[in-house]
């Protein structure tokens, strides 16, 4: 065969190939065009089967599910993408569907969706009715364990404390009925997520709110330590005065001359707190000058007994003396002596040995310092008269305790709008 005949057979061999797979395609063609068209319609079908998808159209192609169309919201044009790509035979979905801005369809799509939560709120309702029965009782409930907590064997001594525990079994009962509720209707999911955004808020709240959070803890740990008691004389930085009442917040003090001071709790709690009345036994001090030359064993054994024989003024512990100071010009004795704060007022006995003193210094010829002249006169019989009193003239003065201010104390402590932590915690009667 020669070269152009042999060629001219394989081409015509060709043809006839190619022919063949033509011929056989077709068919193969012809039944991807069926399947994507009924891939098609099931989803028109399943689309259409939703009445906010009503508008979406769907087109498959070679296995890819085109969308278009709009809808209202998000959530619908999620859905019917979800819907194309859970089909058998699809294989990608290209999703053209756009949100409908007509503002129109936006209110019908509120107005449905209210519509619908109140059908189903209504078709809840004896639900409802339960729930809230189950809440009100507990409620009920917990108020009633918290009155029977006021018998003797439970309750603390501390009034905060007995007052705290009962809060919280209140509370925890509310909280178990909450619970209880939440699950009839299906909601518990709701409690984590309750809790959750309370403790942010908590948190937001504690550090907007700092200073009140200190002050209220402060007032707790006061009420558990009670460094002092109603009606105790205290000095707190420097600010003296009678207690009032340890509030939440603030620690009432009324001072010697009848203002009320309020003190944060927190400043409290961090102070040097001087309490006067804790011990009934308070000393008092003063000092008196005499001149060098006296002698000083004879001036300090006249001031000792007188001292000791002033009313008020205690025998265990018995007056003392130091020698303060000495300088050119003089000697300074101090002299203390002890009194009980329940029976004698420390200032009037104080005032009263310093009178006395005196006068035995006078009637015993002793000298206060010489500073710049010395004047010696004798007494008139007029001046005798006026004379210091002696001993048997101040057994009668006045060295009771100072009452002045006990009764506005007491109006203050019943005015006061706050509960008082320390009510029912006085460990002693005050001066």
């Amino acid at each position: 065969m020669t070269r152009p005949i042999r060629f001219l057979a394989i081409h015509v061999f060709m043809l006839c190939l190619l022919g063949n797979q033509a011929f056989a395609a077709q068919p193969a063609v012809a039944t991807t065009i069926a399947a994507d068209r009924s891939i098609g319609q099931r989803l028109d079908s399943r689309l259409r089967a939703i009445a906010t998808l009503r508008d979406v159209t769907a087109t498959v192609e070679d296995g890819i599910a085109r969308l278009d169309g709009q809808v209202i919201v998000e959530a619908d044009r999620k859905l019917a993408e979800r819907i194309a790509g859970q089909l058998d035979g699809v294989r990608k979905v290209e999703n053209r569907i756009e949100l409908s801005s007509k503002l129109t369809d936006r209110f019908q799509a509120a107005f449905d969706e209210v519509a619908d939560k109140l059908l189903r709120l209504l078709a809840a309702s004896p639900l409802l009715l339960v729930a809230a029965a189950i809440i009100l009782f507990a409620s009920w409930f917990g108020r009633f364990m918290a009155r029977r907590m006021q018998l003797k064997r439970l309750r603390s001594p501390n009034p905060y404390m007995d007052g705290l525990v009962r809060r919280v079994m209140q509370g925890l009962i509310l909280l178990a009925g909450i619970l209880v509720a939440l699950d009839l209707l299906g909601a518990t999911s709701l409690v984590g997520a309750v809790l959750g955004s309370a403790g942010v808020v908590g948190l937001v709240l504690g550090f907007a709110f700092k200073d009140i959070a200190e002050n209220y803890i402060a007032g707790v740990l006061l009420s558990l330590r009670q460094p002092f008691s109603p009606g105790d004389h205290v000095q707190i930085e420097n600010r003296e005065g009678k207690v009032v009442a340890l509030t939440s917040r603030s620690t009432v003090l009324m001072t010697l001359d009848g203002s009320e001071l309020r003190l944060p709790n927190a400043l409290v709690f961090k102070s040097v707190i001087l309490n006067y009345s804790q011990n009934p036994k308070r000393r008092f001090d003063f000092n008196i000058s005499i001149d060098a030359s006296e002698s000083i064993r004879r001036a300090q054994a006249l001031a000792i007994a007188e001292i000791g024989k002033l009313d008020g003024v205690l025998d265990d512990p018995g007056p003392s003396w130091l020698l303060h100071e000495y300088t050119p010009s003089g000697v300074v004795l101090r002299f203390f002596g002890w009194v009980d704060q329940h029976q004698s007022d420390l200032g009037k006995t104080r005032s009263e040995a310093i009178r006395l003193v005196k006068a035995a210094f006078a009637k015993a010829s002793i000298e206060a310092p010489r500073t710049t002249y010395h004047v010696i006169s004798e007494r008139t019989p007029a001046e005798d008269g006026k004379r210091e009193p002696g001993h048997d003239e101040a057994a009668r003065v006045d060295t009771s305790v100072n009452r002045d201010i006990d009764q506005q104390l007491a109006a203050a402590r019943r005015a006061s709008d706050d509960a008082n932590l320390l009510d029912g915690s006085a460990k002693g009667t005050s001066p």
